[in-house]
């Protein structure tokens, strides 16, 4: 499984999790957050390795269709980039300022 897979299912799984069932939630926290084999869970909750695998691929999808109609991560993604750009700046055109350096330190602790 590709890190960059991996890494897209979590984060989008962090924004859209709340809008999945409880079965969709807990195998993709459990195949992707856990790092649990198909088998494993299958074998957790007395199922198939193909239900298993069914329900992930299901689950990816629907994410990844929240995504395009709602969009919160790539805005998320725009809003960091922007932050760090901002923050780059101030540091290296305000280096003594330690209100405006305070100030761009809490906007990127709101994002964590």
């Amino acid at each position: 499984m590709a890190i960059e897979k991996t890494n897209r299912i979590n984060a989008l799984f962090d924004f859209y999790e709340p809008l999945l069932t409880e079965k969709q939630m807990t195998y993709i926290a459990l195949y992707y957050r856990d790092d649990y084999s198909l088998g494993e869970i299958a074998e957790n909750y007395a199922v198939s390795r193909q239900a298993v695998y069914d329900n992930i691929k299901r689950t990816e999808k629907i994410l990844e269709e929240y995504e395009a109609k709602l969009g919160l991560y790539q805005q998320f993604e725009q809003q960091s980039a922007k932050t760090d750009e901002i923050l780059q700046y101030v540091k290296k055109k305000y280096p003594n300022d330690n209100d405006l350096l305070n100030l761009i330190q809490n906007l990127e602790n709101m994002e964590e």
